[in-house]
């Protein structure tokens, strides 16, 4: 019994350990190709297991003014490469509000306000980003 416990424990460990977010001053895709930034489907009330879920890679001055319904209004934590600058907008054809993410991690799109009521959580619709 205390052996399946152990390896259930060691398994939890290593999944939280694949879920942390990728570092800015290295970020790449699978081939080693620099990434502007890489978009998560999901977040985490803890940290360390945020950006998990299904990603998006975004390269170096990548423009797409309307995302594919896949990825419509589904992003819930990003990293955006060192010196490099994301810019996403709340609608389709950068239309509605506008952000720009700077390099670093972010967590939880849900604590980056967007207007007075609003956050960012599941709904960017559309992105710029260059490096």
């Amino acid at each position: 019994m205390k052996g399946v416990i152990a390896l259930l424990l060691a398994v939890l460990y290593f999944e939280g350990l694949n879920a942390e977010c990728p570092e800015p001053a290295t970020l790449s895709d699978e081939n080693g190709s620099k990434l502007c930034a890489q978009m998560f489907e999901h977040s985490s009330y803890y940290y360390a297991e945020s950006c998990t879920g299904k990603f998006l890679y975004v390269y170096p001055d990548e423009d797409t003014p309307i995302m594919s319904w896949t990825w419509n209004n589904r992003i819930s934590s990003l990293v955006v490469g060192r010196g490099c600058s994301l810019t996403v907008w709340s609608q389709s054809k950068k239309q509605g509000s506008k952000k720009k993410f700077s390099a670093g991690i972010v967590y939880h799109l849900k604590e980056v306000p967007k207007g007075l009521f609003g956050d960012w959580n599941d709904s960017i619709s559309g992105y710029y980003c260059i490096c």
